[in-house]
């Protein structure tokens, strides 16, 4: 008999990519293996019930969407994206209430997305076991690699990294749920770490996946290079720059002619990228900027380039699995975020011990390799679809989390019930 989830998730829809497209798709695969109820924003119901209209698929009988913000009174500072965190940090509490006021049953709930390691869950409230991720954590920017950004940025980014210092040791909240939660699972290995998880409780499983593209690489002389994300600091895109260009001044002219790297995003640092890209001597036709492009337009960029520059510094990067989806090898830091999603099959790594200098260098060397090297370009991009296949199609995805489910419900396990807070951790 199947067992009924309940699934709470801050960002839910089918038509957008990023955290709201990981849990529309993790929801949708994880109905083929038990009856879930799924509580979102209300914001993204027309989307959700537009798409399931146009799109039905076998497992509508097992899923159920239900809708819940917070009253007026209790959001009315929020406008846009100011007072977003409070809102989200809020809405998890009211969510909690909002289920109790309605007696349905389930045999397990699920805080599913747009989890941060220091923003606690409230599911505990309900005194049903409960598991919580996956939950990211972005780990500590080393200093030479904000520097470029200026002052501010290396600042700002130590401000809020001071401020999650803050929630790890003093949010009750958070460590009632690192207490209460059935199974946590991080985004990477450094989210048991940084919360100071047993290790029989936590569970290491990335949230990027995708579907396996039914196109392949088109075929073409020339040599594209693509990097796709948020032009903020955080994603390190002066690198891809700067290696590019690098790469690019070591080619002859004819070579130099097949070359071109293409950044999609858009942000703050748009303008400094581009000032970049002269200083460092790219002509027009060599970097092309596109503005940030719809979802359905990204395989055309994926499909028509040779390999994905991707210097991130996050925790995660949802981009990383759709490019090795195309068989695009993958080139990024040896870090905790996309640095675990990639082995020697599938891309290069670089570490960040050699220097901000040396990092761009190293990226630089690895093109040349992709360009030049006899066969090195094919054998990492049969590689990454390998890869791909084997660790970040959706069904693979619901497949492990079903089975995060079936541990946490064996007859081993006690149920977690909110008195649970008070007995001593063993």
């Amino acid at each position: 008999m199947k067992k009924t989830v309940l699934i709470t998730a801050y960002a839910v829809n089918p038509r957008k990519g990023s955290e709201d497209g990981i849990g529309w798709n993790i929801i949708r695969h994880l109905a083929r293996h038990s009856d879930v109820v799924a509580i979102t924003r209300r914001n993204n119901r027309l989307d959700i019930e537009g798409h399931l209209a146009d799109h039905p698929f076998a497992e509508d009988e097992s899923l159920r969407f239900e809708y819940f913000d917070l009253p007026r009174w209790a959001a009315f500072w929020k406008r846009g994206g100011q007072g977003a965190l409070l809102y989200h940090y809020l809405w998890h509490l009211g969510v909690a209430f909002f289920i109790m006021g309605k007696k349905w049953r389930y045999d397990l709930a699920h805080h599913l997305n747009f989890n941060s390691d220091w923003s606690p869950s409230f599911l505990w409230l309900l005194g049903k076991p409960y598991v919580w991720g996956p939950v990211g954590h972005h780990p500590k920017i080393p200093s030479d690699f904000l520097l470029p950004y200026g002052k501010k940025a290396w600042r700002s980014d130590r401000l809020r990294w001071w401020a999650k210092c803050f929630f790890w040791q003093f949010d009750p909240f958070l460590a009632i749920t690192k207490r209460t939660a059935a199974k946590v699972i991080g985004l990477n290995s450094s989210v048991g770490k940084v919360l100071r998880l047993p290790s029989e409780k936590i569970v290491t499983m990335p949230a990027i996946a995708s579907e396996l593209p039914e196109s392949q690489q088109v075929t073409s002389n020339k040599f594209r290079v693509l990097s796709v994300g948020r032009f903020v600091p955080l994603k390190g895109f002066d690198v891809t720059v700067r290696a590019f260009a690098q790469f690019y001044q070591k080619q002859n002219t004819t070579t130099q002619s097949r070359l071109e790297l293409v950044l999609i995003g858009k942000g703050p640092e748009r303008e400094r990228l581009q000032s970049i890209a002269e200083k460092h001597g790219l002509p027009d036709g060599a970097v092309r900027f596109v503005h940030w492009v719809e979802r359905a337009e990204l395989p055309r960029f994926f499909a028509s380039s040779s390999a994905f520059l991707f210097p991130s510094h996050e925790g995660g990067g949802m981009v990383v699995a759709e490019a090795m989806g195309f068989g695009l090898p993958v080139l990024c830091f040896d870090n905790e975020g996309p640095g675990e999603n990639v082995d020697e099959t599938c891309g290069v790594k670089v570490a960040y011990s050699l220097g901000y200098e040396g990092a761009v260098t190293a990226f630089a060397q690895a093109m040349e390799r992709l360009l030049h090297e006899e066969g090195f370009q094919q054998k990492l991009s049969v590689g990454a679809r390998r890869y791909f296949a084997k660790n970040f199609i959706w069904d693979i995805k619901a497949e492990r989390i079903a089975a995060v489910y079936e541990a946490v419900l064996s007859p081993s396990n006690a149920v977690c019930l909110p008195l649970a807070i008070l007995r001593p951790a063993q």
